[in-house]
């Protein structure tokens, strides 16, 4: 277990790292920060020379690969860092230095355990692409076939280890403070942060998720998932289908070679909607560099190291959420909030209602060009914290990649109107999974479900009452303690160490959710 003193530490040192790029600036100003972290705020950036508009993004990319990760999922929320900082971190592009060939050539033979030319007849010592956990290079197999190959970078998963136990141990800090910092839940938002990057580091479930949104995806024309090679993958290495095509990012490319740039837009968009609600499983690192198009305009996705799952409710839920806004039944769209216990029972679902109005209102029958769906996002936002809604993080991804396809789509086609291209397929999918059949099947197969859980549900009830002398329950994984707790358990500990605590706790409100307010 690491100690205390070196999550301080490693805490300090990114402080001042957050301080040279002025990303502890904002949370001086805002008013919901404890006064005791905007002391500490302003003594980490004494003797720094802040530029006069903060670069969040720099500083991210100084602190190091977990924190580029981190980076990019507080992007998404406008809510925990500010819209600035948002805005900021939305430029930062996962890239890094490549690591010498010679050092991947040996990851994926000690992988393995067997020689290179055992599975690849050539591999191009150049890569394609590097990013903060792994890095691709081209390669042809023994049996003739293009291949990407993705390497994770040897040591990544030890330092991606050090770094998140510090955000573990720093938000339960930042949480116990109370107020705001408690209703953002941060211990959250990290929990789920590291659930994605685990997956991330794991290239096997990165080749089962390419596998699972295939199958999905499967029924639906002009986009596909490459084909995995299973025999040269493993948990280090991961072998795909070489793809030759346009990146999606290069405008004037698509143009020359013809495509319907407005068609592959509405594709786009379509294609979202079908994973997010019909699958409830999506691609949620959607970006630029991770879209190609191939001659025939196919679109073809890569990178499934971070993907969304979404369950049957939750779905519904979204898909009338949507709906109800593109509609104008803001009144229903509070509701669902209400059912969904997105918003305490305290408050009234007619004022919530005019709330969604005011955000939802000035949107409708506009492109993209004039509002968009981030500033809808941006909007709901500024209205969680006056009605005490917590951070949904399984909406997170959800939110995140909404604002990624919204961007693409408008660098496609300026004058696509998200909603317009939404609302069909959302009305259609509500007519066949909310409509009277569906609720009916749907009512047989849960009553069906319950009746084939009866045996089970006779043995639980069993084991919860056990005969006397069974063994007992074991009891529930330690917590992470904090520091003060510690003070007052121990009793002799120094007031000094409390001050580094606070500090500790301190820079990472600061640095992690770096300026609520930009």
């Amino acid at each position: 277990m690491t100690r205390p003193s070196t999550h301080i530490w490693r805490l300090l040192t990114w402080g001042r790292t957050l301080a040279r790029h002025g990303a502890l600036r904002g949370i001086e100003r805002d008013p919901n920060t404890p006064p005791p972290v905007k002391r500490i705020a302003r003594l980490a950036r004494l003797g720094t020379f802040p530029p006069a508009e903060p670069d969040y993004a720099g500083a991210f990319r100084a602190i190091g690969p977990a924190a580029i990760k981190l980076g990019q999922t507080l992007a998404t929320r406008p809510d925990l860092v500010g819209e600035d900082a948002a805005r900021n971190l939305l430029s930062l592009q996962d890239s890094l230095p490549p690591v010498p060939y010679a050092a991947i050539r040996q990851e994926i033979e000690r992988s393995f355990e067997r020689p290179v030319e055992q599975l690849f007849t050539s591999v191009d010592p150049v890569p394609v692409g590097a990013a903060s956990i792994a890095q691709v290079h081209r390669a042809v197999t023994t049996d003739g076939r293009d291949v990407a190959i993705k390497v994770v970078r040897p040591g990544i998963r030890e330092k991606f280890a050090h770094d998140i136990a510090t955000y573990e141990w720093a938000a339960a800090h930042v949480e116990a403070m109370g107020g705001e910092a408690a209703r953002l839940r941060p211990a959250l938002t990290i929990a789920n942060f590291k659930r994605w990057t685990n997956s991330e580091l794991d290239l096997r479930r990165e080749a089962a998720s390419a596998s699972e949104l295939a199958d999905h995806m499967r029924g639906v024309d002009g986009y596909c998932i490459p084909g995995i090679d299973w025999d040269r993958t493993n948990g280090r290495v991961l072998t795909i289908e070489w793809i030759d095509g346009i990146k999606i990012s290069d405008r004037d490319a698509l143009v020359a070679a013809g495509h319907d740039l407005p068609d592959l837009a509405r594709r786009l968009v379509l294609a979202f909607l079908t994973q997010a609600i019909s699958a409830g499983f999506f691609h949620a690192d959607m970006h630029q560099g991770n879209l190609f198009v191939k001659a025939d305009g196919t679109i073809v996705a890569i990178d499934f190291g971070i993907m969304g799952r979404i369950d049957r409710r939750a779905r519904q839920w979204l898909a009338e959420i949507l709906y109800g806004l593109t509609v104008g039944d803001y009144r229903r769209v509070a509701e669902i909030h209400f059912e969904a216990q997105y918003v305490p029972s305290y408050h009234s679902v007619d004022e919530f209602a005019t709330a969604l109005r005011a955000v939802g209102e000035p949107m409708r029958g506009k492109p993209v060009s004039e509002l968009s769906v981030g500033q809808m996002l941006d909007g709901l936002f500024a209205i969680t914290r006056d009605f005490d809604m917590q951070t949904q993080p399984h909406l997170l991804l959800l939110q995140k990649t909404m604002v990624m396809v919204e961007g693409i789509a408008t660098s496609l086609d300026p004058s696509i109107n998200m909603w317009d291209v939404s609302a069909p397929f959302v009305r259609s999918w509500i007519r066949d999974e909310l409509g009277p059949e569906a609720a009916l099947a749907d009512r047989l197969r849960t009553d069906f479900d319950t009746l084939l859980r009866l045996p089970e549900l006779v043995r639980r009830i069993e084991d919860a009452y056990p005969p006397k002398g069974a063994a007992p329950e074991p009891p529930p994984l330690p917590a992470i303690e904090l520091v003060w707790e510690r003070r007052r358990r121990e009793g002799s500990a120094c007031l000094g160490y409390a001050v580094a605590a606070l500090a500790g706790g301190a820079v990472v409100y600061g640095g992690i959710w770096a300026g609520w307010l930009g």
